[in-house]
């Protein structure tokens, strides 16, 4: 349950303080961690130790102790050293592994509730039973955070998002897949989302050190209660999908800002194709050149406003004025006629999505 690299840094950090080395064997005989270099010669030892009725022992001028984990032997521990009080030592060391599993026992029962409750695959009754077995408030402000990365997630990058929260037992750090890191943050009262907004720069700092890796971050709306939890993270799960199709430029999107995007997202392929299909007469409005789409897209930019799109796009007020005439006589839409323009809008949202949907494994 513990990793190796933690067991290694705990018996460092000892041997640092006391000059006693030490070494860490599991019951099948592994070496998991050590500070001396010929730790394999006490390994037959060790596992005649395992066997053995005693939970301590002087074997080969080697301090052996044995580390429980709920009764059952999880560790054996050696010190070694010629000082006195290695035995006293070895006795601190064996108390401070097992205090480290009984944490991370803790924290991986949490885990587990985390990512089922996120699944929803407890029932409502369930919740609660089990938030209350493991001390988790169940009316607090929570919020759900999705981070993706253009990589596959492995450990560091979990425990990377897990050192901005520092020992907060609060805010929970998991993962229910192999892309994405999910983190339910608890809120104060007074927190905004603005405040959000700030949190998930911090998150998305920790990635732009590597060049290499391009995050995504993307958050659900606020929740009070803890059955609730689940709906937070379906809408930051969204908002990152619908991020990547109408916000490309963003690294962070909120749920809250999703707007239109997150109704056209919500369609049936065929619906849509119907709608590109009645509107356009079976013709793409994303088949027009460069030149007219640069257009249409800077005219929506400043709100239908010819003057200041012409100034924008440094031509003439009657060349723009031809341009949107032109348009008109080819699809039937006038879009300085704002239902029009409306009309026109969603179908280029329509079609960006169906592209984006095409690009999908379904």
């Amino acid at each position: 349950m513990i990793s190796n690299q933690i067991l290694q840094n705990t018996i460092d950090g000892l041997k640092g303080i006391t000059r006693v080395d030490m070494c860490i064997i599991d019951t099948e005989g592994k070496v998991l961690a050590t500070t001396f270099p010929d730790a394999d010669n006490y390994i037959n030892p060790a596992l005649a130790f395992v066997e053995s009725p005693a939970d301590s022992q002087v074997i080969q001028g080697c301090q052996f102790f044995k580390v429980f984990d709920d009764h059952q032997i999880e560790y054996v521990l050696l010190a070694n050293g010629d000082s006195d009080d290695v035995y006293m030592v070895g006795k601190i060391a064996g108390f401070q592994i097992q205090n480290l599993l009984v944490a991370y026992k803790e924290r991986f029962d949490k885990d587990n509730f985390i990512k089922n409750l996120l699944l929803d695959n407890l029932l409502l009754v369930d919740i609660y039973n089990r938030a209350k077995k493991l001390h988790i408030e169940t009316e607090v402000r929570r919020v759900v955070y999705v981070v993706e990365t253009n990589r596959e997630k492995d450990g560091n990058e979990l425990e990377k998002v897990r050192s901005i929260f520092g020992g907060k037992s609060k805010d929970f750090v998991t993962a229910v897949d192999e892309k994405n890191i999910i983190v339910v943050k608890e809120l104060a009262e007074n927190e905004t989302y603005e405040d959000l907004e700030k949190t998930a720069e911090v998150i998305l700092n920790l990635f732009k050190a590597d060049e290499d890796c391009e995050a995504y971050i993307a958050y659900g709306t606020v929740v009070n209660e803890i059955k609730e939890v689940s709906r937070s993270y379906k809408e930051a799960r969204m908002a990152l999908d619908v991020g990547k199709i109408f916000f490309e430029e963003k690294n962070i999107i909120a749920y809250s800002a999703l707007g239109i995007g997150r109704l056209i997202y919500q369609l049936p392929i065929p619906l849509c194709k119907m709608f590109i299909k009645e509107i356009f007469d079976g013709k793409s409005p994303d088949d027009f050149d460069e030149e007219t789409l640069t257009t249409i897209n800077k005219f929506f930019e400043n709100s239908l406003n010819v003057s200041e799109t012409s100034r924008q796009l440094y031509i003439h007020r009657n060349t723009l004025v031809y341009r949107l005439d032109k348009l008109q006589k080819s699809t039937g839409l006038d879009l300085r006629v704002f239902e029009d323009a409306i009309t026109f809008k969603i179908a280029l949202m329509v079609v960006k999505y169906m592209k984006y949907m095409e690009t999908l494994d379904y």
